[in-house]
């Protein structure tokens, strides 16, 4: 392996070679395709609507032995499905099949699940144009829909 080329006009070997050294870094790959905001099913937004398709409970991860109450949804923009956490003790209650919900990310790293539900990233905020906090504090009632 040779060293780098050194001289009065050597600026433009110098640039196709950082150019070539560049395509063999993932990291750089993927933020230049975007690959992250392509692999996202909510396309890089920070929240999306959703109808809920049924409410499932999921096991959480070792050392918590506890069932983490979810719903699997279908996004409104492009028909993908997810599964979303329901945050709040009983909250589940106020939610039922075929409503209207707000999604947002979760955060955990990377983007990632975070906490002990495996492959949740997404959690409820709102059901029906109704923040579900306020209905689980029982600031308001669920509208009928």
């Amino acid at each position: 392996m040779g060293s780098k080329s050194k001289g009065m006009y050597a600026g433009n070997k110098l640039k196709k070679r950082r150019k070539a050294g560049r395509q063999c870094d993932s990291k750089f790959i993927r933020r230049v395709f975007q690959l992250r905001k392509k692999a996202d099913p909510l396309r890089g937004s920070s929240q999306a609507k959703a109808i809920v398709l049924e409410k499932v409970q999921l096991e959480a991860k070792q050392p918590n032995s506890a069932m983490r109450k979810c719903v699997r949804c279908q996004l409104i923009k492009n028909g993908k499905k997810v599964t979303a956490f329901v945050p709040g003790y009983n909250a589940i209650k106020f939610i039922d099949e075929h409503d209207e919900i707000v999604l947002e990310c979760i955060g955990g790293k990377m983007g990632r699940a975070k906490g002990d539900v495996p492959c949740v990233r997404w959690q409820v905020i709102k059901v029906n144009d109704q923040s579900l906090y306020a209905l689980w504090k029982g600031k308001i009632e669920k509208g009928r829909r």
